[in-house]
């Protein structure tokens, strides 16, 4: 399988996480324009099941080192395999949480308060699971995007109190979905196997799954998963009337599923190419990093979609400031490890 041993592109990864993770809801906000969230989100589950099966079949499976899916996946001791796949299950629900949000919300509200609380714990919880990376500049570096998320919430009061923006529940299902989303990766991060260096190669601890393998067993929980999670948010949305399940196919064209997909395959690249990078980066650097999707989905909403548009005076400089401590914050991440 292919092994990532340079920490500059370990790094490099990450930011390719970071702007797939942060840009796959545009993929949402094209199809909710035809259809509802909920539908959207049943090709979405298969996208990220079908790229990480892509990746595991070709880099995960050829190549001088580990092994190839399948033996990867029999070896495995079986408590691993459901930690990867609890993982899967709690990312499932805290997106379709996100995904609501969004649609509730816009993506300049719901990244940053959801996805960027997410990144705080995430960090938080990874680092006291795996003990890597330096404590007191990733503390720095969570402690910006903390500051950030309060200064878009500020910028989302004006812009509410402005007559404008999205109801409460909107800033409820963010931080619902930013408080699942930050505990999913530590369940993936300590089923994988450590990579060692053994005579002139690399040795993949037995017992455990390969990055490759952790992302199959994760997507499978997200794809099974959703037959609950999914299921119980059209029979009871969280706002309009319930989804009836038969729309998918009455309504989704082939353009529509194939959006969904793609935006599925997006998000599922950057959790691969994640998960690949934190062997050299570090569970908890690897996490964060990505995390700094909440700067990207931010900027999508701001300037593409413009969510603010119209927002009183003093909004655009609480946004700027927003975004100021969020790449100091990403910046710390990175030299936590380097």
């Amino acid at each position: 399988m292919f092994i990532v041993q340079s920490y500059p592109l370990a790094v490099a990864l990450c930011i390719v996480t970071m702007l797939c993770w942060g840009s796959w809801a545009n993929t949402q906000k094209l199809a909710s324009r035809e259809w509802r969230f909920q539908l959207f989100y049943w090709d979405y589950a298969v996208g990220v099941l079908l790229l990480a099966l892509i990746l595991g079949q070709t880099l995960g499976s050829h190549g001088q080192y580990g092994r190839p899916l399948a033996a990867d996946l029999h070896q495995a001791d079986s408590r691993w395999v459901a930690s990867a796949f609890l993982g899967g299950v709690i990312f499932n629900l805290s997106n379709i949480l996100l995904v609501a949000a969004i649609d509730i919300a816009g993506m300049a509200v719901a990244f940053p308060v959801g996805v960027g609380l997410a990144l705080v714990l995430g960090v938080l919880t990874t680092y006291l699971s795996t003990h890597e990376g330096n404590p007191p500049m990733l503390a720095a570096g969570v402690g910006c995007v903390a500051l950030a998320i309060v200064l878009d919430a500020l910028a989302y009061r004006k812009l509410s109190t402005g007559g404008g923006g999205a109801s409460a529940k909107g800033i409820i299902l963010s931080v619902a979905a930013g408080a699942l989303m930050g505990l999913f990766y530590k369940y993936v991060a300590q089923a994988m196997g450590r990579i060692e260096a053994h005579g002139s190669g690399l040795v993949l601890e037995a017992g455990k799954l390969s990055p490759y393998t952790a992302v199959v067993v994760f997507s499978a929980g997200v794809l099974l998963s959703n037959f609950v999670w999914n299921s119980a948010i059209m029979i009871r949305p969280f706002t309009g009337e319930p989804v009836p399940f038969l729309d998918y196919f009455r309504k989704g064209t082939l353009r529509l599923h194939a959006v969904g997909v793609l935006g599925g395959m997006i998000w599922s690249t950057g959790m691969s190419l994640n998960i690949i990078a934190s062997t050299r980066a570090g569970a908890a650097l690897s996490y964060g990093l990505g995390q700094g999707a909440t700067l990207v989905g931010a900027l999508w909403g701001v300037f593409v979609w413009k969510e603010f548009k119209g927002a009183p005076k003093g909004t655009n400089g609480l946004l700027v400031a927003m975004f100021l401590f969020y790449v100091v914050g990403l910046g710390l991440l990175i030299l936590s490890k380097s």
